[in-house]
């Protein structure tokens, strides 16, 4: 079992740069795939990003390309997602999942987190 743990949600203003965080229980968390999706009011849950085990491979949905960014710290078993540029569009409940592999679908994902709100004014 991974519990996962996301924090630094909230509400922004559009064009603000928030973090999230997302913390893992075990040491092992080096052995996962990590993503972050999001789900918005009446909508169905959505990838935003991802990263590999090493951490040198990352992917994201078209939408946040160029304005999100997916690192990991294999030391703090905590996976982040630098969010730029924000939008209203962009308000949701984020997820962290952890999973044997990665990829687009959330089916691939063993392990989530609670989700964290960000609200982002215009």
């Amino acid at each position: 079992q991974v519990q996962l743990a996301e924090s630094g949600g909230g509400l922004v203003q559009a064009g603000g740069s928030p973090s999230l965080s997302c913390a893992a229980s075990r040491r092992t968390f080096s052995y996962y795939y990590m993503a972050w999706f999001r789900q918005a009011a009446g909508k169905e849950r959505e990838f935003v990003a991802g990263i590999s085990r090493s951490g040198f491979s990352t992917y994201y949905a078209d939408s946040v390309k160029g304005r999100f960014t997916i690192s990991r710290d294999k030391a703090k078993n905590t996976v982040y997602l630098q969010m730029n540029s924000l939008k209203p569009d962009d308000t949701a409940v984020y997820y962290c999942a952890a999973g044997t592999q990665g990829n687009y679908y959330s089916s691939v994902y063993d392990y989530w987190g609670q989700g964290t709100q960000v609200t982002v004014s215009s």
